[in-house]
């Protein structure tokens, strides 16, 4: 069942036939259905008009021949009435189509309404308002019905036509009524039920094959589309698609080729673009390092004599000392953000438990010269996970330098917490917090909330952050509440576990 779900629910070809075939079957069944319904109809008013013809001229028979009986002894009249019965029942060489039944006369009470028939008939044969309204009144009178012999399983559909005949000596009343059996009506309707249900069948087929057909013209490009686009995104950009004829599947394939060829040309060109720009900061960081070391040198030099200098001089020194120090930590976080860019970043992989890091950082000295008051929770189980534990100490360290430096907030709570797929570590204060998509801007490339903090930092660590996070298969998010402070979660999946649903959710969120 869920592989035909599936199948459903990715194959428009599988929905175009199924959906073909199943309208197709309902339009061809209600057609049939009113067809034979026209058709039974017809038979049966058919039957029944040549069944009361013959009936009329039998009672017609009959009454003459009751008319011509002078008898009265109830024995003569009784033989008459047999013999009446056997003539109107011969066959004259052909195949009876009807049974007769005579009760009467309708006066006998003391022992039962005498009953004289062509055969065994069950009582049931005769229907009981048309039994009635022949013995109340004259005239001729028909229902349909069913016609079955004693003995016999079968039932065939029959019209029943009674009517009232009257004995001339005697007075008598009888109820004469003929049985014409329907049997051949219903091996026609039969036979026209089987055509048109085998005729349906075989149409239902032939309109799911050509929709299958047509589908599969109208698809097979469309398929071929998809294979090409998705060979596109492994990076091979090669692929065209054969274009054939001049139709409108023609024309698509050569849009579509035409689009190819210039997504090709983008994409070269923004490669060519970034390997340049990668190139550029690689070159510019490395070809930095050794001017920077050599004023790296002289300044230590001036910033260690700085006690001999006259003030001003002495500042300068140490504004010197602090501005190159700030430099290289630029320098360093570039030449990462290059290995990132073209994709040479390495993972070291490692042991790492979470909470032994979030206990550690808790004494980190950064927070104590800052009066800022740790609350760990958590920490106290194991949180273990396959990690690069350099990177994810510059993640902790980078999210806990910045609560100190920039959140205003007296007090900061490291959460540990962990799910059957992964590890998730908070970081969560109680500051200045963050406002409007700040949350999502805050990991953006030497972004800065506002002026005030650009002193002191590269506007890097977030940025390099994330991407250590993703290189892991993880993430990095960040929460916040103008006022109200902010709160940054690092997940990282366990082994054989995905970092899509976070162990923690943010109470800011």
């Amino acid at each position: 069942m869920r592989s035909l779900t599936s199948i459903w629910r990715r194959s428009i070809q599988a929905r175009v036939v199924t959906s073909t075939i199943v309208l197709s079957a309902l339009v061809i069944s209600l057609t049939g259905w009113a067809l034979l319904r026209d058709v039974a109809s017809g038979l049966a008013d058919s039957r029944r008009v040549a069944a009361i013809s013959e009936a009329r001229s039998g009672f017609k028979y009959a009454q003459t021949q009751l008319d011509a009986t002078v008898e009265t002894e109830p024995a003569m009249q009784s033989q008459t009435l047999t013999q009446m019965v056997d003539s109107l029942t011969s066959s004259r060489g052909a195949k009876r189509t009807y049974e007769l039944v005579l009760e009467g006369p309708l006066s006998a009470t003391d022992s039962g309404v005498p009953t004289r028939s062509s055969a065994a008939i069950t009582p049931g044969s005769l229907p009981a308002d048309l039994t009635t309204a022949v013995k109340d009144r004259p005239g001729t009178y028909w229902r349909y019905s069913n016609l079955a012999l004693l003995g016999s399983a079968a039932r065939d559909p029959a019209v029943v036509v009674g009517s009232q005949l009257r004995a001339p000596g005697s007075g008598d009343t009888y109820a004469l009524f003929y049985l014409f059996s329907m049997e051949n009506q219903q091996s026609t309707l039969d036979l026209v039920r089987r055509a048109l249900l085998l005729g349906g069948l075989a149409m239902v087929l032939m309109v799911g094959g050509v929709a299958w057909l047509v589908s599969r013209q109208v698809l097979d490009p469309v398929r071929m589309a998809r294979r090409i686009a998705e060979r596109y995104a492994s990076g091979n950009l090669e692929q065209r698609m054969h274009v054939r004829g001049e139709d409108d599947i023609a024309r698509l394939s050569t849009s579509f080729n035409q689009m190819a060829a210039s997504l090709q040309s983008q994409i070269r060109r923004l490669e060519n673009l970034s390997r340049l720009q990668q190139r550029f900061v690689s070159d510019v960081s490395h070809e930095l390092r050794t001017p920077l070391t050599t004023v790296q040198m002289a300044s230590e030099i001036l910033f260690d004599a700085r006690e001999t200098f006259d003030p001003q001089t002495s500042r300068s020194a140490e504004l010197l000392k602090g501005e190159l120090d700030r430099f290289e930590a630029l320098l360093t976080d570039l030449l990462d953000l290059s290995r990132f860019d073209a994709g040479a970043a390495r993972l070291e992989l490692d042991t790492v438990d979470l909470a032994q890091i979030a206990r550690q950082s808790a004494d980190d000295a950064l927070l104590a010269r800052n009066g800022i008051a740790v609350r760990l929770i958590g920490a106290d189980q194991p949180a273990i996970v396959e990690a690069d534990i350099r990177r994810i100490d510059r993640i902790v360290r980078n999210l806990l330098a910045n609560a100190a430096k920039y959140s205003g907030s007296a007090g900061i709570e490291i959460e540990v917490s962990q799910n059957e797929q992964c590890v998730s570590l908070a970081v969560r204060d109680h500051g200045i917090g963050l406002a409007g998509d700040e949350n999502l801007r805050v990991f953006d490339r030497f972004w800065r909330a506002d002026p005030a903090r650009a002193q002191g930092g590269t506007g890097l660590g977030l940025a390099i952050s994330r991407e250590d996070a993703s290189l892991h298969g993880g993430t990095l998010l960040a929460w916040g509440r103008p006022g109200e402070g902010s709160e940054f979660v690092l997940t990282i999946p366990k082994p054989e576990g995905t970092a899509t649903r976070p162990a923690i959710v943010s109470v800011y969120a």
